[in-house]
């Protein structure tokens, strides 16, 4: 039975990921902090119906030791590195820890890795956000990266570490440059659930307004069990490489709005008001991604179409929030 360790297990892509490995027999073990052990109803939520199956260690990716003794423990045939500081807004507020919590903790699983585990595959979560305002569109995996924000940087940094240890120490390591992925178990704070839960609210009458930024930054989104599939397809591959994880189709965030607010017959612009507030301090215009090569070479493709995904989180939250009896929606 293959045994493999994700870091980020609790997160939207984590628990997608768990999922998956558990159906293909895999013994699945995460990585999670202290306090998601004390507070599990709370901070599990999205392991919910598999936690009798996963196995939980406690560690920090900020702690070297913590990396190092779960991996000599688990002795992880794969290893799938997700846990990150994500939210990109966040990281132009506190870029240190990002940095700290994306650049050092991926150090610390390659090293822990190749100390504890060498024969480990590892795959890395890179991120479209590494391409920033890229001299072309759609990018692949040879379009020059340029990254905007801390987090793009920060990523891009890992990418490169990710790079080196396969090179300088002949590792399995692949980075999946996954571009913007979406699903009902995605954090409220990132724009795409926003928009999906302040519609429920606003169908059922709990609130009007949604305030939004900058409605014509265009992304490529898709559904995250879609994109989870990918990473698992690296790691079987015969050698390592990076792929683009894309599904080649960018809409705007309008939209999005667009589609959310008719899915359940309200009109957008009657409720979305423009803050200048939630502006980037360096705006992505637009993201792309042509990802031929995985296509090609593991066979992936999505199931999902962003028409699809928009009504899945919308469906999903309505539900939710009738649910919690018609007042607000359940908070992570």
């Amino acid at each position: 039975m293959p045994r493999a360790l994700i870091t980020g297990i609790t997160g939207q892509d984590g628990s997608y990921l768990a999922e998956l490995l558990l159906s293909l027999g895999y013994e699945v073990h995460g990585l999670v902090r202290r306090v998601a052990l004390e507070d599990a109803r709370h901070r599990l939520s999205r392991l919910e119906g598999i936690r009798d199956r996963i196995t939980l260690h406690s560690g920090s990716l900020e702690s070297f030791a913590s990396l190092y003794r779960a991996v000599q423990i688990i002795q992880p045939d794969e290893v799938y590195h997700l846990a990150a500081q994500s939210f990109v807004s966040y990281s132009f507020e506190d870029s240190f820890s990002t940095f700290r919590s994306n650049i050092d903790g991926t150090h610390f699983v390659l090293e822990s890795v190749r100390q504890a585990a060498p024969h480990c595959k590892v795959y890395f979560a890179g991120s479209s956000e590494m391409f920033g305002n890229a001299p072309e569109t759609p990018q692949n995996e040879q379009t020059r990266f340029c990254p905007r924000s801390p987090y793009g940087i920060s990523k891009l940094t890992g990418y490169e570490l990710s790079r080196n240890y396969r090179e300088a120490y002949g590792m399995f390591v692949c980075s999946g440059i996954l571009f913007n992925h979406e699903s009902p178990r995605r954090g409220y704070e990132f724009v795409t659930r926003k928009i999906t839960s302040h519609v429920a609210r606003i169908k059922q009458g709990q609130i009007r307004d949604l305030p939004l930024g900058n409605l014509e930054a265009r992304r490529d989104w898709g559904f995250a069990g879609d994109f989870v599939r990918a990473m698992h397809m690296m790691l079987q591959q015969p050698t390592p490489q990076d792929y683009v994880v894309a599904t080649g189709q960018s809409h705007t965030v309008q939209e999005f709005c667009e589609l959310a607010f008719s899915h359940v017959g309200l009109n957008w612009e009657n409720h979305v008001i423009v803050d200048p507030n939630f502006y980037r301090p360096a705006e992505v215009f637009e993201l792309t991604g042509d990802s031929t090569k995985a296509r090609r070479e593991l066979g992936w493709q999505p199931d999902v179409d962003f028409a699809g995904l928009v009504r899945m989180m919308v469906d999903a939250d309505m539900e939710d929030g009738l649910r919690a009896s018609g007042f607000g929606l359940r908070r992570e």
